[in-house]
């Protein structure tokens, strides 16, 4: 019999540390998507765009366009038998209902958790910090127009890809996912996790992004104003005016603006290809992230850089 108690123990032992070594080695990313914002649709493809990484897995689960308590409360606990070490909650207004439910359970879990939200999520940042998640709210990722003599299944299809290639072309993406990517390489490492509290205004992409050309650089920060501005006419379009004479205009407007921000980005990227110096972050198949600017050199690893990134230096 106490022989059988040590094989149990051992074997005890062995499935503990085996498992230690697969959560070291390969991180579960759990995406909650409640409702939708411009982030929303390509959010986890920006974690493993070659669909190569062998360091993470990773499962989203949607109420789609609907962000009502009872979604989230039906649909959040699938998530969790994911058993992710890593959660990221994408939502419009994190501040509503819907989406505050999903903070209150993901900061009872004590699970490390990251909060993507639009603009009107910044009222909520203290309330955030104190549950204990990260958050990154992205002021130029706007209301769409949401009323009914305007918006249609088109529109919003439409409407969405202009957002989507202004976040990408300004360099808002990058950050997002590079501010994922440090907490993954963290949880790997087995180092201290420090979950970003970052509002991305303009001066992120001065800042923050890879733009070369100062030209660029500042088409990038137009189209990402433009982008702003958007969310403030149809926040008015859409809460505000009662009258369809009035928001009927205001949302088509805000419609227009986008496809000329989306234009302006393209504009910021184009002049960059022009020069070759079009800076690509692919991800390697361990996680790493990789660095290039010529287009016909392969990507390259600097661990000074990234050893700074994560925080070892």
């Amino acid at each position: 019999m106490d022989f059988i108690r040590i094989l149990n123990k051992f074997k005890s032992q062995l499935f503990s540390n085996l498992e230690r070594v697969i959560i070291l080695n390969t991180v579960n990313v759990g995406v909650f998507k409640c409702g939708n914002i411009g982030t929303a649709p390509i959010l986890e493809l920006l974690f493993d765009e070659l669909a190569e990484r062998k360091d993470i897995n990773v499962r989203v689960v949607t109420t789609g366009s609907k962000m009502n308590v009872k979604d989230v409360e039906d649909a959040l606990p699938k998530l969790l038998e994911f058993n992710p070490h890593l959660i990221v909650l994408v939502s419009p207004n994190a501040a509503i209902p819907g989406p505050a439910k999903a903070r209150e359970i993901l900061s009872r879990k004590g699970l490390p958790s990251i909060v993507i939200s639009d603009a009107p999520a910044r009222r909520v940042t203290d309330e955030i910090e104190k549950q204990k998640l990260g958050y990154i709210i992205i002021l130029g990722d706007p209301l769409i127009g949401a009323r009914r003599e305007f918006l249609d299944p088109l529109e919003m299809a439409i409407f969405n890809s202009n957002v989507i290639k202004v976040l990408a072309a300004t360099g808002i993406f990058r950050v997002i996912h590079q501010e994922i990517d440090r907490v993954i390489t963290a949880l790997k490492e087995d180092i201290p996790v420090t979950l970003p509290n970052l509002i991305l205004d303009t001066n992120c992409i001065r800042d923050k992004c890879d733009f070369r050309n100062p030209y660029a650089r500042a088409k990038a920060m137009a189209a990402y104003e433009l982008a702003k501005k958007v969310a403030e006419i149809n926040m008015q379009a859409c809460f505000r005016e009662k009258e369809k004479e009035k928001y009927i205009p205001l949302v088509a407007c805000a419609h227009e603006i986008i496809l000329k921000a989306a234009e302006l980005a393209e504009e910021a990227r184009e002049i960059e290809k022009y020069a070759d110096s079009l800076v690509r972050k692919p991800h390697s198949k361990d996680g790493r992230p990789l660095t290039k600017t010529d287009l016909m050199l392969p990507p390259i690893f600097d661990e000074e850089t990234y050893e700074k990134w994560i925080g070892k230096q």
